[in-house]
Order: structure tokens, then C-alpha cells, then sequence
């Protein structure tokens, strides 16, 4: 893996646009109601940006995995697998219907690292989503890619025993079906086989079964954070622990804390937790 190379990437930008329907709020909240936090009548649901403008591709452009290609404004990383490692999202104005959104991105950093499951590659890619009115998001993207010989860190053997609950001040439980992934993908337009095609998701790379997006449960973690604090507006810094695998339920959780942030995470029906992150109103 030639980092330099790679490096070379930083700094290279991409803008895009595209108009929230109310069509897209429908589905949006057909699909994650009622586990969305309040908002004013004619505004987007919170994290909908993520549904804005996909990377749009030929099927003949398109990666083993159901991604489009590396090479264009994401760099060639040599390493087949990607995974959505965290991220920070801060939200400054809503979103409303009929607001044609444009997304400027730019790489922002590249770094390899050595990890237990051999190679791996950190891309962060900076957002920005404004709409006539002004900049209402922010947001910074961690992408991390792996070998593709590498089984999915900590997804094959479950623990030995359960962990016991974490205390929250409030708690969703969400059933993680393939119902929900199948939604999910189509409102993202994410061919990533990992969420809809088992045997690839098993076989190819390694997991124990469908894996539920990372997005996913960082919009029910930004949204119960703004339920439990009455605020649309914050920041939210999240990282994801270890794959969370579709079939039953898990937990999604929120908790004060004493310097007036707010401890949000997922929790596999096992008690351990998947992703976590920390809220700050702004």
C-alpha cells in the first residue's frame, strides 16, 4: 500500500445536490418511526441528510462488494473491505421539505495503520450540507478499509456470557430485521452486500450474519439524544466498537452525564455495546 500516493488524495473535493421530497420524509419515517426524536411540522427528520445525494454508478462500475469503484474522489485504496468506522455530525438549522441541499465533501485526512486483523486504511471525508439558507450541517466521515482475507473483527464468536445492561435515562428497543437494512439501503441507494446478501456477508467477508448499517444506528443514536436533551441542535461524536448483526432486537441509550453531554449507545441483545458516542448541545 503506497500511502503517499494515496495521501495525495487529501484535500480532493466533490459537491452534489439534491431536493428532499415528501416522498423521501415519508419513507424515512415509515421506516424509523417512532423512534425519531420531535420535530416542526414541514421539517426533515433528523440524519435524513444521509439519504441525500448517493453515489450514483453504472452496475458495471461497481465493486465486488456492491460499491461503486474506487479511483474518483475516494482514493484507490488496495484493500477490498470497508466498513463505517464513526464519525461527528453537528446540526445547526433543520432541514425542510422542498430544500434542494447541496453537499460540498473533501478528503480531509488518509492513514494506515497496522491492526489485529492485519492492514488497515482510515479515510475521513469532511461535509458540509447547506441549503438557500444557509449551512445546516455538518459532518466528518470515518471509512475504514480492511484485507479481504481478514475475518470481521469480533463478528464470528459471540461471548461466552452476556454483559449486563448498561443504566440509561431513556432506551429504544429496535428490531433489527432485514426488513429494516432492506429499507435502509434503498433510501441510501447502498449496494453494500454486507446488509442484504447472506451468504457474501457470511462466506466473503467473514461476519456472522447481515450486518446492520452503521448509519443506522447513528441516526437513532442522534435522535434519541435530541429527544432526551429537547434539542435539534448538537454534536454528536460516535465510533462503532464491533458489528452489530441483524436477527432480534437491540438497545439504543441515552444518558446524562454530569458536564451536561449526554452518553448515547447500541447494545446487542447480548448487553454489549456496538456503538457509542457522546452528544454536546450547541
Amino acid at each position: 500500500m503506497d500511502i503517499d500516493h494515496l495521501r495525495s488524495w487529501i484535500g480532493n473535493t466533490q459537491e452534489a445536490s439534491d431536493l428532499i421530497t415528501p416522498r423521501l420524509v415519508a419513507s424515512y419515517a415509515a421506516t424509523f418511526a417512532p423512534h425519531l426524536a420531535p420535530c416542526a411540522a414541514g421539517e426533515a427528520p433528523l440524519a435524513l441528510h444521509w439519504c441525500l445525494a448517493p453515489p450514483i454508478a453504472p452496475m458495471a462500475a461497481l465493486g465486488l462488494d456492491g460499491h461503486p469503484a474506487k479511483g474518483g474522489f475516494l482514493p484507490p485504496v488496495p484493500l477490498p473491505r470497508r466498513m463505517w468506522a464513526g464519525g461527528s455530525i453537528e446540526t445547526l438549522a433543520p432541514l425542510r421539505e422542498g430544500d434542494l441541499v447541496t453537499r460540498r465533501s473533501r478528503i480531509g485526512d488518509i492513514v494506515a495503520k497496522e491492526g489485529r486483523t492485519g492492514a488497515l486504511c482510515f479515510v475521513a471525508v469532511e461535509h458540509e450540507f447547506s441549503t438557500p439558507r444557509g449551512v445546516a450541517l455538518r459532518e466528518r466521515h470515518d471509512i475504514v478499509y480492511r484485507e479481504a482475507s481478514a475475518q470481521a473483527p469480533t463478528a464470528a464468536a459471540a461471548p461466552p456470557e452476556a454483559a449486563a445492561p448498561q443504566p440509561a435515562d431513556l432506551a429504544w428497543e429496535v428490531e433489527a430485521s432485514p426488513v429494516l437494512l432492506f429499507r435502509y439501503s434503498a433510501l441510501t441507494f447502498n449496494g453494500h452486500r454486507i446488509h442484504y446478501d447472506l451468504p457474501y456477508a457470511t462466506g466473503e467477508e467473514g461476519y456472522a450474519g447481515l450486518v446492520v448499517h452503521g448509519p443506522i444506528q447513528a441516526t437513532l443514536m442522534l435522535n434519541i439524544a435530541a429527544t432526551l436533551s429537547g434539542s435539534a441542535t448538537l454534536k454528536l461524536d460516535y465510533r462503532g466498537l464491533k458489528p452489530l448483526i441483524a436477527g432480534g432486537s437491540f438497545q439504543v441509550k441515552a444518558r446524562r452525564k454530569d458536564d451536561g453531554t449526554i452518553r448515547t449507545w447500541t447494545e446487542g441483545s447480548d448487553g454489549y455495546v456496538r456503538m457509542e458516542g457522546t452528544a454536546h448541545l450547541t
